[in-house]
């Protein structure tokens, strides 16, 4: 019943905003005239009204290109294996075939892979990346079954068996946790496939320390009343339907609560850029906030067994999570370098939960393991923006390069 008052709502919503984005265009072009600043400004208020709602589907990455030394140099994109739950993407720029190989685990928390454009970008200056594009899961059928914590980590497993002994993990947030535990289960077999390096960014390997909001949002309640008030059906109109799911609106609006004032307030500066002329500043506003409020849904199961397994036992740092059945033992990990970073002002995984895989990885030598904390940024500063590529990239690089 949840999930189709929302779809009630957001079919009406989308007719609205559909009617305003055309006013918008067309008052667009009036207020292009130097005297027309009434226009401009209707305008703008129509701008606001058609980005003011959530969608559905996943943007595309634009990545047609990237620059090298000041010169565009050409970017393919790819899909080269996929299941029912995710593609997996490969990006490589023209003449890049020799480059390090990076698996980059994009997060399963109520966005589309789409957010890490910019991490993408930057990455490619010198690797080449397979990015987890994960697929809305209101989009897949329920023949296809489940989707649990231990699928999510069974698909990093086969994907670097896939990409091959050179590949290096770079996983952001949420998933860090299944990326730990993959590299796990592959080092457990001595004579398979182990990544070349491990990064862990802004992740909450053990949310026990420093809890933030979020950690103690997960701790107030059992994972029974999230079972029961957080868990909606796909309705009948999508291909998923009668998937049981988290509902990326609930999400995106209990992230968007923990910063309300922020977000009006970009809203309001878009306004008034677009009033102004400073089309630079406001176009980066409302594309920011096309990709923020393009949203996806969660497999129940993962999105209940991350809460109860992740922000409720802390299994992987008590030495209790298992992948089919046999425990996940951290001090399997020999061969792969290790790289964590975390973000100084991050107020959804705080300092501190990230590095808590430096203590937990104790069969690693102390030269193969590296700790990087980001002075001035918040969580999405960690892997997005300036202090990303002029302080957090070249450590990463670093790192991947120590460990060829």
């Amino acid at each position: 019943m949840m999930y189709d008052a929302y779809q009630g709502m957001a079919d009406v919503g989308d007719r609205v905003r559909r009617l305003a984005e055309n006013a918008h265009m067309i008052l667009s072009a009036w207020a292009a005239h130097p005297t027309a600043s009434p226009w401009r400004r209707m305008s703008a208020y129509y701008e606001l009204v058609a980005l003011a709602g959530f969608t559905h589907a996943r943007p595309d990455y634009g990545i047609d290109s990237v620059e090298i030394n000041g010169a565009p140099v050409p970017v393919e994109e790819r899909g080269v294996l996929w299941t029912p739950f995710c593609q997996l993407l490969h990006f490589r720029k023209a003449g890049g075939a020799d480059d390090p190989k990076i698996l980059l685990v994009a997060p399963m928390s109520g966005h589309f892979a789409t957010l890490l454009r910019g991490t993408i970008r930057t990455l490619l200056r010198d690797h080449q990346v397979y990015i987890t594009d994960w697929i809305n899961p209101r989009n897949v059928k329920l023949e296809d079954g489940d989707f649990t914590l231990q699928d999510y980590t069974s698909h990093l497993v086969d994907f670097v068996r896939f990409i091959g002994e050179e590949c290096h993990i770079v996983a952001v947030c949420q998933p860090t946790v299944s990326a730990l535990a993959a590299t796990a289960v592959m080092a457990r077999d001595r004579d398979g496939v182990q990544p070349a390096s491990l990064t862990l960014m802004a992740g909450p390997i053990d949310a026990r320390v420093s809890p933030t909001k979020v950690n103690e949002l997960a701790q107030e309640k059992p994972i029974e009343w999230f079972r029961a008030n957080m868990i909606g059906t796909v309705p009948a109109k999508f291909e998923g339907r009668g998937r049981r799911v988290y509902p990326g609106f609930l999400q995106l609006c209990a992230f968007m609560s923990m910063n309300a004032e922020r977000h009006s307030k970009s809203f309001v500066d878009l306004f008034h850029h677009r009033i102004a002329g400073d089309m630079e500043k406001a176009d980066a506003i409302r594309d920011f906030y096309k990709e923020y409020f393009a949203i996806m849904d969660m497999s129940a199961d993962f999105y209940l067994e991350t809460v109860d397994q992740v922000f409720q036992r802390y299994l992987l740092p008590l030495g209790q999570m298992r992948y089919h059945g046999e425990p996940i033992d951290l001090r399997a990990i020999k061969r792969t370098f290790l790289l964590t970073v975390e973000g100084e002002k991050d107020d959804i995984c705080a300092v501190g939960q990230t590095l808590a895989a430096q203590d937990l990885c104790t069969g690693l030598r102390p030269y193969m393991k590296t700790h990087h904390l980001q002075a001035g940024v918040g969580h999405y500063g960690v892997f997005n923006g300036k202090r990303w590529e002029a302080q957090v990239y070249p450590v990463l690089r670093n790192h991947i390069q120590s460990s060829q």
